[in-house]
């Protein structure tokens, strides 16, 4: 292969298709070489041609640049051009700098990568005797065979008028997923299972339960055998199931397209392609579409780790290092942890978000380890962190949904007090309350109405509103609903790791048998504990979020942590939705019933007032006996009354009046109801002790009270009555 190569500009950085050519375009400080690999296809054993750019012609300040074109009289080099770079500068990592001719490196920018299927991090490593400290970074072993490869993409697509949907917040209901084990089980019934096509396959479904926004989590291109290790039961290799480790944070995950042979993209930037259908028909349909983005780590590893990437172009501006620059600071538990408020990699974390949203379409994002983006270069915590700032106050993101994971690995905890103005956040106190409270823990009933009101000790302060709480049960990191309610103990035997990884703290209880129960008490009364869960989610202020399955009653046989488990430990299995159909029903009309009522999605806190001239608070909340509550000494039982008028809802009409009860002993109690408003009067709609579809009663067919002054809540159950017209 022979090409002409011009000057070329420094921006836009990555590679990027003209008329003329491609130019390519990359940053690095430190670099004293910068050359360009082009192959000739992606096939392994491909030939390759090197660039090596001018320091004087290709070069403007810390930006490498070429132009590259074909010879005269052939084709222009175009989409699905392969490429990789070869970086030399200092290798002393005593300093910082980590330089290493002998690897590919992949384009930080690249919208797309090849195969993953050869590729072996290990291959990247060896051990260099000159190396006191027995550093592996250094290895001569040249990767180009092995390493994927960057692909030139072409963004052409046919959007037909798509654009993003942001719903506001407070309208939303957050359904979190994985792209591949969302339809990969064998009942999925779909044509493209564990692709971006079998998403859209579910189209359907997703309309039917009611959600309004898919929160997928990573799928940005990772490496899944990433860390071989073996399923001590199965002898199986596990896998980087979940995809916390991203490569290539510009790039679509290649396995995940329909169009592909053993994982192999068949054409061209195939994936960039389907996600983008994906998106387009995902917001004909109404769903918004966020992606959970990991940019608190690379898959480089600790100072063991592999070359591929921000290490080998300029180890010391990418990452947080040690006092002894040899050595990575670890806020992320993953060996490295990326320098994010270096004025290099904020414009970086930029450049990506605005890609995604404007060339992809997405709607949000939730941010993993958030609180490592507001750390500085040495990696203390910072009052008012300038990248996090500029995500908030980023005119292109101005709609975009950004959601926090307000903590990290090296000790920072910042749920409510996350700095950067607009962020939601994932709220684990809402879970982890919530949790205690149907447990029957004592003395959790007034953390109970805290979180049912919008958790305002975390969020009023800072002049935040409800909706800025994510409220969650269940993620992908932890217990599934079912198994909440099943185990005592996480079995993540099947990880390789002794048990000893996932988080001991869960706050369940499995209700008289560890896993699968055979007594039929305990069945029923875990069903009637998920609906607790579920339908206390729903009438709280605040943006619920479901782990996806739960609606249908998945398990991971209480494994806790199952990041390594491709397998039916993590994939949905779609009979569920019959087997459990009454859980199924209540879950889809209990979503239905909260966007219904504009009470429990108010813009604000409520106040305790009244708003209307009815002389009603918008909120009073009573014990059982329709007392006054004295919250040091309240037991398991608390009753509120929502007043549903329009200017205490702060809508554009009125909605019912609401008097939900809560009963977390294992002993039934009886209730004073409060008298409605005059001329109207309480009919049951919700009663999570009865079987479905008494449950939930459907808008016209909700009872009138037996007692009109009075309602016996069964043990561990919630009771919500409405108000109606007489």
């Amino acid at each position: 292969m022979t090409y002409v190569v011009e000057t070329g500009k420094a921006l836009p950085l990555g590679a990027t298709l003209t008329g003329r050519g491609i130019n390519f375009s990359l940053f690095s400080r430190h670099a004293e070489e910068v050359t360009l690999v082009l192959f000739e296809s992606a096939a392994v054993d491909s030939p390759y041609t090197e660039i090596k750019f001018d320091r004087q012609k290709n070069r403007t300040g810390d930006i490498w640049h070429c132009l590259v074109q074909a010879t005269p009289g052939s084709n222009p080099p175009g989409e699905g051009t392969c490429y990789l770079y070869r970086v030399n500068g200092p290798y002393n990592p005593e300093l910082g700098f980590r330089f290493n001719p002998h690897k590919g490196l992949i384009d930080p920018y690249a919208k797309a990568l090849t195969s993953m299927d050869n590729w072996n991090m290990a291959e990247s490593l060896g051990y260099n005797p000159s190396d006191p400290a027995g550093d592996l970074s250094f290895s001569q072993l040249d990767n180009l065979r092995n390493q994927p490869r960057c692909l030139v993409i072409n963004n052409d697509f046919d959007w037909q008028g798509d654009m993003p949907i942001n719903y506001p917040l407070r309208f939303s209901v957050l359904y979190e997923t994985h792209v591949k084990g969302l339809t990969a089980h064998p009942d999925s019934g779909v044509e493209h299972r564990g692709t971006y096509r079998g998403v859209i396959e579910k189209i359907p479904f997703f309309k039917e339960l009611g959600i309004t926004s898919l929160e997928f989590l990573p799928l940005q291109e990772f490496n899944e055998r990433e860390f071989p290790r073996l399923n001590p039961r199965t002898g199986e290799f596990l896998v980087n199931y979940w995809g916390y480790s991203t490569a290539a944070f510009f790039a679509p995950k290649g396995s995940y397209a329909a169009n592909s042979t053993g994982g192999k993209p068949a054409e061209p930037g195939a994936q960039v392609r389907e996600f983008k259908e994906m998106v387009r028909e995902l917001h004909k349909a109404g769903l918004e579409v966020i992606l959970d983005i990991v940019f608190n780590h690379t898959a480089e590893g600790n100072e063991w780790g592999p070359t591929f990437s921000f290490r080998g172009l300029d180890n010391q501006i990418y990452y947080i290092l040690n006092e002894n620059r040899r050595y990575y600071q670890n806020y992320s538990g993953c060996g490295n942890t990326l320098n994010c408020n270096h004025p290099v990699v904020r414009q970086f974390i930029i450049d990506c978000l605005h890609y995604w949203v404007t060339e992809m379409h997405v709607d949000g994002f939730r941010f993993d380890l958030g609180s490592i983006l507001g750390r500085d270069q040495q990696g203390r915590l910072m009052e008012n962190p300038p990248t996090l700032e500029l995500i908030a106050e980023d005119p292109v993101l101005s709609q975009t949904k950004i959601i926090a994971e307000a903590w990290d690995a090296g000790g920072a905890y910042q749920v409510g007090w996350f700095p950067g103005g607009r962020w939601a956040e994932w709220n684990d106190r809402y879970r982890d309350d919530i949790r205690l409270y149907w447990r029957g823990d004592p003395n959790q009933t007034r953390h109970l109405a805290t979180r049912l009101s919008g958790s305002s000790d975390l969020y009023l302060r800072d002049g935040r509103k409800p909706f800025h709480s994510i409220n969650f049960i269940t993620s992908h990191d932890g217990f599934t609903l079912w198994d909440l309610v099943s185990y005592n103990h996480k079995h993540n035997e099947d990880n390789g790791e002794d048990n000893r990884d996932g988080n001991n703290n869960n706050c369940s209880y499995n209700n008289g048998e560890e896993g699968p129960a055979v007594d039929m008490m305990v069945k029923q009364t875990r069903e009637r504990l998920m609906k607790n869960f579920i339908a206390t989610m729903m009438i709280s202020l605040g943006t619920p979020m479901i782990l996806g399955g739960d609606e249908m009653g998945r398990t991971q046989r209480g494994n806790n942590n199952a990041y390594c488990q491709d397998n039916d430990i993590s994939w949905y299995d779609w009979a569920l939705v019959q087997k459990n159909a009454g859980l199924y029903r209540f879950i889809r009309e209990m979503i239905a019933f909260r966007l219904r009522h504009h009470g429990f999605m108010r813009p604000e806190f409520y106040t305790g007032r009244g708003g209307s001239y009815n002389a009603i608070p918008d909120i009073v909340w009573y014990d059982e006996k329709g007392n006054t509550p004295d919250w040091d000494t309240i037991g398991y039982y608390m009753a509120l009354r929502m007043d549903g008028s329009k200017s205490d809802i702060l809508a554009d009409k009125d909605d019912n009046d609401f008097f939900i009860m809560f009963n977390a002993n294992s002993k039934k109690v009886m209730f004073s109801v409060c008298e409605p408003q005059a001329g109207k009067r309480w009919v049951r709609s919700v009663d999570t002790a009865l079987s479905s579809p008494e449950d939930l009663l459907l808008p016209g067919t909700e009872k009138d009270l037996l007692y009109p002054d009075r309602y016996t809540v069964q043990a561990r159950s919630m009771v919500i009555l409405i108000s109606k017209i007489n």
